[in-house]
């Protein structure tokens, strides 16, 4: 049996331990959230089963006359069993908040979850009068009783819903946190087993302390988890902590504030020692909300997260925000605007993943409005476009583009040509039109990549011989006017073309007026080059851009496509009839053909007829089609004008 000194000297330890924990905790001075708080309640669960640890071993030592020894006996007993029987539910609440996983008793299930506790605890504190735990005899003797074996199968149900919400939360859980919590696990568990192996051991608590000092070094201590400029949490916080919301299904709002002139402030006020922002708002946020809902995930952006049981107005919130941000600040010896954007999204609402919440962290700019609360439509429409660009990121891995055709008409209604048009079909998001993925690919990148695709798909489809069967003279290829200005740009196209057996002028590359404008001699160069070789190249969407009309002109072109509008305005006023009869006379006089496109109704061919242009494109005959119907198309068409002439 061990003795006196070894009891005395295990309980002594774990409360010099968990002393040390708790002066730590409260000089690191965290100790505010409800996980700081839960960790403090364990470790004084710990220091006082040491304390009461010391007593037992004093009361057996037989140093103390029976009479005295019984009755101090039984206090401590009591005080061990009630304190040490809400150890592992503590435990299991610490495991929930650092998790985020909500903990507060709202239905059935959460109630069910503390009622194993309720009834242990109740069986603890009221052993004195019903033995049903323990018991002392007239000898001094401790005996266990049938609820003391109901407290370990209550603290381990505890045990494994902590395991449990470990596991499930492991993802989002940082690895020195998870190694932290699992060194807890291990050792407690190794102590119970021991002292129910060997009562006369006593290391449970030792065991455990030991394991929690782990824990406090490693989940309390929040150096990693700090940014130390702007003393809120960092960018890796906010990631894992909404990572733990959304896993949890926690319901949450967000205010995103982006000080979008950070740089010149910095640079007007800049402080080497500290964030210039924190040092200007930093006293402000913190008197909105408590520091922990702060997060600081970049040097211009601050996150505010709200939570449902804090009962704010969030929109009104973000409202204040954004009139104070409108206002001037005074900073040492300055007085400075700060220009921001305030957001508000909720959880799990306009924010479905952690990826979702740092588009919107590192995207200030909706539109051209910076004024105000972006929240409710403004938010979906700058949300669709982050859905876009992940479209367009992945639209080749899983072959989301097509290419569409849409035939144009000589004045005579035979059969001219196409014009080849990119589709998107994304699996979320379904039908995708030019208008909204092609400015993202080019902001992106991808444009190039588009053109390149476009191309080789028109090339594939008139090797196969099947456009010139049925009239089809040549196929309309847009062309990305920065793609044409980039090194190497002649070569790409010769080598995607040179694939196929086709004749180069059975392609007819489109730029557009608008985006022509930047670099005419530059443009005209390229166009001359590829002409040479025998391609064809026309002005697209003329009458919608700003340019100069002899720069255009310029150019070498074939055809000038002219823009629906002017064919649409021409018979909403008599301003617009003339404007449209002038620019085809003057691309008349400039010995270019004629292409109108967006011709839907009679009286657009019979106007059109009258001025004598070459081409028509619309949705009268067609709206783009996809190469299968296109080719029924041709061939119902060529049928029925066959038939026609018969």
């Amino acid at each position: 049996m061990l003795n006196y000194s070894f009891s005395m000297g295990i309980a002594v330890s774990s409360l010099l331990i968990c002393i040390v924990n708790l002066i730590y905790t409260f000089i690191q001075g965290r100790t505010d959230k409800a996980q700081n708080k839960f960790f403090i309640i364990i470790v004084c669960i710990l220091a006082t089963n040491s304390i009461t640890g010391i007593v037992s071993a004093i009361v057996t030592s037989g140093y103390l006359p029976l009479e005295q020894s019984i009755p101090l006996h039984k206090i401590s007993r009591s005080v061990y069993f009630a304190t040490h029987t809400a150890l592992c539910p503590m435990f299991y609440y610490y495991v929930s908040k650092v998790s985020f996983v909500s903990t507060r008793i709202r239905n059935t299930r959460t109630l069910l979850k503390s009622l194993p506790f309720i009834v242990t605890e109740i069986l603890a504190l009221t052993n004195l009068f019903t033995n049903f735990v323990w018991y002392i005899d007239e000898t001094g003797d401790f005996h266990r009783a049938w609820g003391e074996m109901l407290i370990y199968v209550a603290a381990l149900f505890y045990f494994i819903m902590a395991s449990i919400v470990l596991a499930t939360s492991w993802s989002v859980i940082s690895s020195k946190r998870k190694s932290a919590i699992l060194f807890f696990l291990i050792l407690a568990a190794a102590g119970v087993i021991l002292q129910l192996v060997n009562k006369d051991l006593k290391v449970e608590v030792l065991a455990e302390s030991v394991g929690f000092t782990g824990v406090l070094m490693a989940v309390e201590n929040e150096d990693d988890r700090i940014d130390f400029g702007m003393d809120f949490y960092n960018r890796a916080a906010l990631n894992l902590d909404i990572g733990g919301c959304l896993k949890h299904n926690r319901r949450l709002s967000l205010i995103i504030i982006h000080v979008t002139n950070y740089d010149i402030i910095n640079r007007l006020a800049g402080n080497g020692d500290s964030n210039v922002l924190s040092d200007i708002v930093g006293d402000y946020l913190r008197s909105l909300v408590k520091r922990y809902y702060i997060y600081a995930p970049s040097v211009d952006t601050f996150v505010i997260t709200i939570y449902k049981k804090m009962n704010v107005n969030v929109d009104e919130l973000a409202e204040s925000i954004a009139e104070r941000f409108s206002k001037p600040w005074d900073y040492n010896d300055f007085r400075l605007q700060l220009s921001s954007t305030v957001m508000v999204a909720d959880i799990p609402g306009s924010i479905k993943s952690t990826k979702d919440l740092f588009y919107m962290v590192d995207n200030p700019v909706v539109g051209s409005n910076n004024e105000g609360v972006v929240k409710g439509e403004d938010l979906k429409v700058f949300m669709r476009r982050q859905e876009v660009e992940d479209a367009v990121s992945h639209g080749f891995a899983e072959n989301s583009y097509e290419v569409y055709y849409q035939p144009t008409f000589h004045l005579d209604g035979r059969l001219h040509g196409a014009e080849a048009l990119i589709r998107m079909h994304d699996r979320k998001l379904g039908n995708l039109y030019p208008d909204e993925f092609i400015p993202i690919a080019e902001e992106n990148g991808l444009v190039d990549d588009i053109d390149s695709f476009v191309l080789d798909e028109v090339c594939r489809f008139l090797e196969s011989g099947t456009p010139k069967q049925y009239g089809i003279d040549n196929i309309n290829v847009n062309l990305s006017v920065t793609e044409c200005m980039k090194p190497g740009f002649i070569e790409e196209i010769n080598e995607i073309v040179s694939k196929y057996k086709i004749n180069k002028n059975d392609i007819n590359f489109e730029i557009t007026e608008s985006i022509a404008a930047s670099d005419y001699a530059s443009l005209g160069n390229i166009i001359q080059k590829l002409k040479d070789q025998g391609f064809l190249f026309s002005m697209d969407d003329y009458g919608t851009g700003y340019s100069n009309v002899s720069a255009v002109f310029s150019l070498n072109l074939d055809v000038v496509k002219i823009d629906k509008s002017l064919l649409w305005g021409a018979f909403d006023d008599e301003l617009g009839m003339i404007i449209l009869e002038n620019t085809i006379r003057m691309i008349k006089q400039m010995g270019k053909k004629i292409l109108v496109e967006g011709v839907e109704t009679a009286e657009h061919i019979a106007l059109l007829n009258r001025l004598g242009v070459d081409y028509l494109q619309g949705f009268f005959f067609s709206k783009p089609i996809p190469k299968d119907e296109f080719v029924k198309y041709i061939t119902d068409y060529q049928k029925l004008v066959a038939e026609t002439l018969e």
